[in-house]
């Protein structure tokens, strides 16, 4: 379930000793030592009684060394008083304290609405995230989107700006994964001429041209890492410089992220920015798939048979078959598909949407054997997978019946209902 964002706290996590996983939240004031009166208690021989204090104040978190034996060190820098970024890593002696900022989640009421701008379900789970948008957007706050391709995650960005108080000023689309590595810090901040080969002229980025409105980065897990640091400063500063000016320009508008990669997974394998990580994920909001949501599907279905001006029947068979397809491009292969459809039908005269083409494969191969695995490991995995598309083809061809689907494959009517239960699968009762 989407978080609304919260409030954010900051968390001190001890990194490697013997005390490795320790967690103590900085509320106002954290001292860290050996004696047991400390708030974090470290037994470690290379920390003084009394080491360090921290100090969470209105201007940021204080840290001040208490006289160690062994110093204090900020990110590698010896100090007795400094400023702690949110984020940074504190050496006490030789154990590594972080201090991360944590996310309390509020839980927000499904939306009573099955639209959010032109964003469409009426799932609990997009209920859900319609809830959650429809209380930030009028809001400032940055929003991550994450999901699938094809999930709508465009959609529901220019949904969040359409509802916001700046809808009337522009939404700039930045695509990190189209644009050629050189060109990507150009394009978000603009340059000077002659600033690099072939700045013939003085050019506006995104930042600078979305003044006063919405920036959305799109694909934001492919920029580059040496990029991420200066995206990082325009949202902790709201100021930015082109690429060969020296004058600060204001950044004065909103920013709205998407990406399909699993940005914690990419932060643990240290190709993104947990610092810029957290300043995007203020609104971390996952678009679920549409297998997730097959509930979704007619009504897309009927939207997109309205927008594109088709006067279609949608027979039983047809919408069974597409409630079952897996849709591994989700709502974006959903329209393709449909549109196909639509041409065929106008172009044989039809009245009717009949039985769509569906891909079979999902463009991914058939097998995917691992070492790891035994033949009966393997075997069981395989045979649960065919069993799942074969029941959920022979539902789509009976448009869900499960008696007249039974007796097609000359199987029993309660076997065939128990294993459509097992996986998922929607079936009829229905009879003969």
């Amino acid at each position: 379930m989407p978080s609304s964002g919260g409030g954010i706290g900051i968390m001190a996590t001890v990194l490697n000793g013997s005390h490795k996983g320790t967690q103590k939240p900085l509320a106002g004031r954290l001292t860290i030592g050996k004696a047991p009166d400390n708030d974090l208690v470290l037994t470690d021989d290379t920390v003084s009684r009394h080491h360090c204090e921290i100090i969470r104040a209105p201007d940021g978190i204080h840290v001040r060394d208490l006289d160690s034996t062994n110093g204090t060190k900020v990110d590698g820098t010896r100090i007795r008083e400094a400023m702690l970024q949110s984020g940074s890593v504190l050496k006490v002696g030789e154990i590594e304290v972080a201090f991360k900022p944590v996310t309390h989640r509020l839980e927000v009421l499904p939306s009573d609405k099955n639209q959010f701008g032109p964003a469409l379900g009426s799932s609990l789970s997009m209920r859900t995230i319609f809830g959650v948008l429809e209380r930030i957007a009028k809001t400032d706050a940055t929003v991550l989107l994450e999901g699938e391709t094809g999930t709508g995650k465009d959609v529901l960005a220019r949904a969040v700006w359409s509802e916001s108080l700046r809808a009337g000023k522009p939404f700039v689309v930045v695509d990190c994964g189209a644009v050629s590595y050189s060109l990507i810090e150009s394009e978000l901040f603009g340059h000077e001429r002659g600033s690099f080969t072939g700045a013939v002229s003085q050019r506006q980025g995104a930042f600078e041209l979305a003044d006063m409105g919405t920036v959305f980065l799109d694909e934001i897990g492919e920029l580059p890492l040496d990029v991420q640091p200066k995206l990082l400063r325009v949202l902790e500063t709201k100021e930015f410089r082109r690429v060969g000016g020296n004058k600060p320009l204001s950044a004065n508008c909103r920013v709205i992220a998407a990406t399909k990669r699993d940005l914690n997974r990419e932060v643990a394998a240290g190709k993104f920015r947990e610092d810029l990580y957290f300043r995007l994920a203020v609104v971390p909001v996952t678009v679920p798939s549409l297998r997730s949501r097959r509930e979704d599907i007619p009504i897309l279905v009927e939207h997109i048979l309205k927008t594109t001006g088709a006067h279609l029947t949608v027979t039983a068979e047809t919408m069974a078959a597409l409630s079952s397809h897996d849709w591994p491009g989700n709502v974006r292969e959903l329209r393709n598909v449909l549109e196909r459809a639509i041409y065929m039908a106008q172009a044989t005269g039809s009245t009717e949407l009949g039985v769509v083409a569906l891909p079979t494969g999902g463009g991914e191969p058939a097998f995917q054997f691992e070492a790891e695995k035994s033949y009966r490991e393997t075997r069981a995995k395989y045979d649960t997978e065919f069993e799942k598309r074969y029941v959920r083809w022979l539902l789509g061809r009976h448009s869900g019946n499960v008696s007249a689907a039974a007796r097609d494959a000359k199987m029993d009517r309660k076997h065939l209902s128990d294993l459509a239960k097992k996986h998922g699968l929607r079936g009829s009762e229905d009879g003969d």
